[in-house]
């Protein structure tokens, strides 16, 4: 039951990417609520940096108090940094923030993600494969090649439990989960706007939907090979060393019969959820509401309400014992509703710093990424973006650095095409660094556990993608943004 709970408060940050993914217009939102970036000073961004150590180190301190308290704990460093800018800034000024994380940020992803998560659920994969080098391998393979179709978390709901159930016998599965976070939640949404939020966000403000393509299938084919190829040889290792491949354990999902698929339905679900929401950046009436910080956009309204529907046609009409085979529950979306609330009200003011450029407290890292004005430096666009979007969100932070390199789609297809480039391998990619970097990744993490899975904590994951990941993408690096 621990395992579970901990697990579950992973989900919290893929909160925020996805919610990023639904926040189309998340940089007039943000200019819109009144906060000047290059006015705030980095002290802003403490209750934030304190929501992530929380993430990370109360789960491994002080696990039953955060199992119990995890909500309060997201609450009150949000409040920690409303309270205090209430009454620096003033509430008009406190207000349209906050309704503009709840309205524009909030509900679209909760909307979003609820709806992939019960859709998903929905589909079980019946049959037990079992758990070779060559079956785990073709398994992520598949997995990566689907992510860029059905999107990463699309993806990663998909075939985690069937490949947990394929190595639920094996001694040795801890780096299963791990390369499939690297390749199915992360590289392998790279080439289209459907695969991972920044690309979407990218979409929406005019790249054009097979540029990323063109543009990132060679690098992506290279990470995602090597990737690969490192995991085969691994996990052919560890499986010959465990004895495995002479007198496999006890396996704990005997064969039941041949494969299939429940809940094929739901498939079709899947793809009514990706028309709704490419409609949302492709349609727009120019109508909608204004509250206070934010505006409610038909296409918007529209999109969300045919999300839910669909959620609701999954749920009432998808057999109960296909997502009893899955081990279907709510605790997951519940944690990732408190917790969400409390990460993207305090990352706030840290977003608006970045977009604040070199008038705003993060200069030194705008200066950093260019060789002088006008002259971007793709290696570092590529690192940067990579490095603060494994901390952050992957999603705004495309945007900050979509915007440093002069914001202009056409202008980047073309003459700034390296640096564009750059920019979308490292929000995508380095997505992959830390649990907290891209959408499913937490997600994986606490189904996977859910399962029996020993995996790593917020520091042992960490350790495994520096050691894995680092020198994959300072080849890339060499190869393709130098």
């Amino acid at each position: 039951m621990t395992d579970s709970r901990a697990a579950r408060n992973t989900k919290r940050i893929l909160a925020q990417s996805l919610a990023a993914l639904l926040a189309c217009g998340a940089s007039t939102a943000h200019a819109s609520s009144g906060v000047d970036g290059a006015t705030l000073s980095a002290t802003w961004g403490l209750p934030f940096a304190c929501m992530l150590l929380s993430i990370a180190l109360f789960p491994m301190f002080a696990a039953t108090f955060w199992h119990r308290h995890f909500g309060k704990i997201s609450a009150a460093w949000a409040l920690a940094f409303l309270v205090p800018f209430a009454a620096s800034h003033g509430v008009g000024v406190t207000v349209p923030l906050f309704l503009h994380a709840l309205v524009d940020e909030y509900v679209p992803f909760i909307v979003l993600l609820g709806a992939l998560y019960t859709i998903a659920g929905g589909i079980c994969v019946y049959g037990n494969l079992h758990g070779s080098p060559r079956t785990n391998t073709a398994i992520l393979a598949l997995g990566t090649v689907l992510a860029s179709v059905m999107g990463t978390t699309g993806a990663a709901m998909l075939l985690i439990r069937p490949l947990l159930r394929a190595n639920d016998n094996r001694r040795h599965n801890t780096h299963v989960v791990v390369f499939f976070i690297f390749l199915v939640a992360n590289a392998g949404g790279s080439l289209t706007p459907l695969g991972d939020p920044p690309l979407f966000l990218g979409f929406l403000n005019g790249v054009g939907f097979f540029w990323t393509a063109q543009h990132l299938a060679l690098p992506m084919l290279f990470v995602c090979g090597v990737l690969l190829v490192a995991f085969f040889l691994l996990d052919t290792w560890l499986f010959r060393s465990a004895g495995e491949a002479r007198a496999p354990f006890l396996d704990p999902t005997p064969d039941t019969g041949r494969l299939g698929i429940g809940g094929k339905a739901n498939f079709a679900l899947l793809a009514g959820v990706i028309a709704l929401v490419l409609m949302s950046g492709l349609w727009k009436p120019g109508i909608g509401v204004e509250l206070a910080g934010a505006r409610i956009e038909l296409q918007n309204a529209v999109r969300d309400a045919g999300l839910i529907v669909l959620a609701v046609v999954s749920y009432v009409f998808t057999s109960r014992q296909a997502r009893a085979d899955n081990g279907f529950d709510w605790a997951p979306i519940a944690e990732v509703a408190k917790l969400f609330a409390g990460i993207f009200v305090t990352i706030t003011p840290v977003i608006a710093m970045l977009r604040a450029g070199e008038a705003g407290a993060f200069a030194s890292l705008i200066a950093f990424v260019n060789d002088a004005p006008g002259r971007p430096n793709d290696a570092l666009y590529f690192w940067a973006t990579g490095l603060l979007s494994s901390f952050l969100d992957n999603a705004p932070t495309y945007l900050v650095f979509f915007n440093l390199a002069g914001g202009d789609a056409q202008a980047l297809m073309t003459g700034g095409a390296k640096t564009l480039a750059a920019i979308s391998a490292g929000a995508v990619w380095m997505g992959a660094v830390t649990y907290i970097g891209n959408a499913p990744n937490f997600m994986v993490k606490a189904i996977a556990q859910q399962r029996g899975v020993r995996m790593p904590g917020f520091f042992g994951y960490l350790g495994w993608s520096c050691v894995v990941l680092t020198p994959v993408f300072a080849a890339a690096t060499w190869l393709f943004f130098a």
